[in-house]
């Protein structure tokens, strides 16, 4: 029992720990890291052109229910350009607590 204790002390100070001395030694963390490239395509290109089209849009002369569809269309664009980018992404504290466990079992 002691031993488990000990152990998920040691745990949590080098959970808390750690981003201090990072921070202090200047290296500069990150949110996220992202371990695949975006694909850049045709259809992608045609999707961010069309979300400029809909920036520049005069919202003031559409009508509520104008209004709503082009947010609608907004959002299902920007859910088709995520599946077109894929990407797996990890946040940093994420990181840290994996490679925590990868010591303790290995």
């Amino acid at each position: 029992m002691k031993k488990l204790i000990l152990c998920l002390l040691l745990i949590v100070n080098t959970i808390t720990l750690l981003p201090a001395s990072i921070n202090a030694n200047g290296v500069k963390t990150t949110d996220s890291l992202t371990l695949t490239n975006p694909v850049d395509s045709t259809n992608s290109k045609e999707l961010l052109a069309r979300l400029e089209e809909m920036k520049a849009m005069d919202m003031s002369t559409m009508s509520r229910v104008e209004k709503k569809g082009l947010r609608n269309e907004v959002r299902e664009t920007k859910k088709q350009l995520r599946e077109n980018e894929g990407g797996i992404y990890i946040s940093v504290g994420a990181a840290i607590l994996i490679v925590v466990l990868l010591i303790l079992f290995l």
